[in-house]
């Protein structure tokens, strides 16, 4: 996902992160400099959906709008194979190993 608060901002002539967090402070949502500067200049690392709300409806816009898909960044699915042991047209083995931590002898 993209994060895009700062473009729906700047669609409503909202340029700096303080004058957001005034508007975000009149609407219940009280927002450290640090967190609001992580908002606005970044990926937030997480945001509570009631948090979200807030932006929202301070914004006038859908959530769409702050949250735009990147299906291409999504990883395909794996295969059954390995593909550096199946590479080499070696089978796979598995080693056994003790639990204390100690080697096994020599087979």
């Amino acid at each position: 996902m993209k994060w895009n608060l700062r473009l729906a901002a700047a669609k409503r002539d909202i340029w700096k992160a303080s004058d957001l967090q005034a508007l975000l402070a009149q609407h219940g949502l009280v927002i450290s400099a640090g967190k609001m500067s992580g908002l606005w200049s970044g990926k937030p690392a997480s945001l509570k959906l009631d948090d979200l709300d807030v932006i929202c409806v301070v914004l006038g816009c859908e959530i769409g709008e702050l949250l735009i898909p990147e299906p291409e960044n999504v990883a395909s699915p794996a295969t059954d194979e390995t593909p550096v042991a199946r590479a080499a047209g070696a089978p796979l083995s598995v080693v056994p190993r003790r639990r204390d931590g100690r080697t096994l002898p020599p087979q």
